[in-house]
């Protein structure tokens, strides 16, 4: 049962509740444009009072997912780590950057990982009732929506809930090399609108 230990307000809604908010990036380059954009958002939550965990997929090595690796040694560490991580949180961030039209294979490989047992059977517990926030930033001019599309479309069909409100930064260099500050207004809609649902 959810403990009610502090008081969130939303706009116009109070909530009272215990949030438990994971945020990553689906990048593994440290200076990624992505990892930048999720940090601003965990202060955004943290802020608003939920307790924020941010993560990097570095700090999780798995192997590429196969079902003959999965039969002989079992799920490998980093993914037993990381699966437990989503399935202990009320809700999770991502800031995907886009590769080739979609996701990075190390994400897709993290959510492969996280949609098994470690006794090797499907599972969607990581997933179902989850309440999801995605993000991206790009150096093109579409902002990594196509990546969001993938990995909207990805999530949902395992179970997690995605909030509508989406951020799509594009021609990010300019807020995180040059001189334009970050509007961080949709930014912020976006985690009132997730902590809303996760509070629900």
């Amino acid at each position: 049962m959810r403990q009610f230990l502090f008081f969130l307000c939303i706009g116009s809604l109070s909530l009272a509740a215990e949030i438990k908010v994971t945020a990553l990036s689906g990048s593994l380059r440290k200076d990624s444009y992505n990892k930048k954009l999720v940090e601003q958002a965990a202060k955004i939550a943290q802020q608003m009072g939920a307790s924020v965990e941010v993560i990097d997929l570095k700090d999780y090595p798995m192997a590429l997912y196969d079902g003959d690796l999965e039969a002989s040694k079992g799920m490998p560490e980093g993914a037993k780590k990381f699966r437990r991580l989503w399935i202990e949180s009320d809700a999770i961030l991502i800031s995907t950057p886009e590769y080739n039209g979609s996701i990075s294979a190390a994400l897709k490989n993290a959510i492969d990982w996280a949609s098994r047992t470690e006794q090797g059977q499907f599972s969607n517990e990581a997933f179902k009732g989850k309440k999801f926030a995605l993000l991206s930033a790009s150096p093109g001019k579409m902002g990594g929506s196509a990546a969001l599309s993938h990995l909207r479309f990805i999530l949902e069909r395992l179970g997690g809930e995605v909030v509508e409100k989406q951020v799509s930064i594009g021609s990010a260099f300019l807020y995180f090399e040059g001189k334009e500050p970050l509007d961080l207004a949709p930014l912020k809609e976006e985690i009132k609108e997730l902590l809303r649902a996760s509070a629900q």
